[in-house]
């Protein structure tokens, strides 16, 4: 009976690690990150050829790396997967303070690629973007705090989450980097949100933010530009949004054709943020919709999943990585659509670079991980301690 109200599956003594991970797992949510990291290859054969040839380099060499990186970021992605949630905590918060570390040596290091913001470190003659690897280690680390607010004579830890957060979207604020610091707040109120905050401090945090927004827009010339571009009722059809905007209407249903799209040569930031108005274009609303279908249905059954989840850090950390993945993906198809200003936010596992696969694989990673089934105590000892 037990098992039939909270979906507990028993485990066997001695039961070994592949078999018990393959049982308990959402595989559901797998396959649908597999099948975005596959139209994520599909689409940069096609998004990443103008770049090569214009940086006289081999037709597929971007493909060729991006798919190197998938590869790895799905060995994480399994790898995590397989872990407790004690033990997702203790890499989220380290996790987190190595990418803090690297966000405060940006301003000193860092690189901007010529986008107006410093979001960049070459390590090695690699480029990473550490404020990709900070959200899932900020969503265990606040999760963290908020379930140990909840024990009897626990820290003021919804306090320091608040604190934290806090900190955090100052310093993306700062590179400036809007869009990955509306992101981590957001997942920050869904968080505190689960962990049962009322809502008028929510609305009150909201309403601080907005005021934020308000402030950089007078003193950010790269903000405001972006949201002026947003408002204007004119597209101007020679901006990045002006070919997107055009590409998609041109695709209509089924699209134009594969590999017969032309705004993947004229947009520079075709394989990445911008990658959906290639699909639009040459697949057509077909693939479009079936892309949000797939991460529909990776937030949706990982929400229903930790519903019925009893350890509070599980509960938090699950619905903020869940969330936090849906809406990324929002505002990178909501900016192709000019439903939002521009964000520079990738479309995760489908965008190119290494820093979004990667990190897109650890989040999924810890997703899956903490939405796995597992036992939940007999209802007689749940009673028991709700007494105590």
């Amino acid at each position: 009976m037990t098992e039939m109200v909270f979906g507990a599956t028993p485990v066997r003594a001695g039961d070994p690690i592949l078999p018990r991970w393959w049982r308990t797992l959402d595989k559901w949510s797998l396959a649908c990150v597999l099948g975005l990291f596959a139209i994520g290859i599909l689409l940069g054969l096609a998004a990443s050829v103008p770049l090569a040839e214009k940086n006289n380099l081999p037709r597929f060499y971007y493909v060729q790396r991006q798919a190197v990186f998938g590869g790895m970021a799905l060995m994480i992605m399994l790898v995590i997967s397989m872990m407790s949630p004690r033990q997702i905590r203790r890499i989220g918060v380290m996790g987190f303070a190595a990418a803090f570390v690297l966000i405060l040596l940006l301003p000193l290091i860092g690189e901007d690629h010529g986008k107006g913001a410093t979001r960049w470190l070459s390590i090695a003659g690699i480029s990473m973007q550490p404020s990709e690897f900070l959200k899932p280690g900020f969503v265990a680390m606040c999760a963290w705090f908020m379930a140990a607010a909840q024990s009897v004579g626990g820290p003021p830890g919804r306090l320091y989450s608040f604190i934290t957060a806090m900190v955090v979207v100052i310093l993306l604020a700062l590179q400036p980097d809007f869009g990955q610091a509306s992101l981590v707040l957001f997942s920050w109120l869904v968080m505190y949100f689960v962990a049962g905050a009322p809502m008028v401090l929510l609305m009150s945090v909201m309403g601080i933010a907005a005021l934020g927004g308000f402030f950089a827009y007078g003193a950010s010339e790269h903000f405001a530009r972006r949201i002026n571009g947003f408002l204007n009722p004119e597209i101007d059809p020679r901006t990045q949004i002006g070919y997107a905007t055009k590409a998609i209407q041109d695709g209509g249903f089924f699209g134009v054709g594969v590999g017969e799209g032309s705004v993947k040569w004229s947009l520079p930031d075709a394989h990445t943020d911008f990658i959906i108005a290639v699909a639009a274009e040459e697949y057509g609303t077909v693939l479009v919709l079936a892309v949000i279908t797939l991460y529909c249905t990776i937030v949706v059954r990982s929400l229903l999943r930790l519903l019925r989840e009893r350890d509070p850090f599980a509960r938090i950390a699950g619905a903020g990585l869940a969330c936090a993945f849906g809406v990324q993906a929002l505002i990178n198809m909501g900016v192709a659509v000019r439903l939002l200003p521009a964000k520079g936010m990738t479309l995760p596992f489908v965008s190119y670079g290494g820093s979004s696969v990667i990190a897109s694989g650890i989040a999924a990673g810890m997703l899956l991980a903490l939405t796995r089934t597992r036992p939940q105590g007999e209802l007689a000892e749940i009673l028991r301690r709700g007494r105590g």
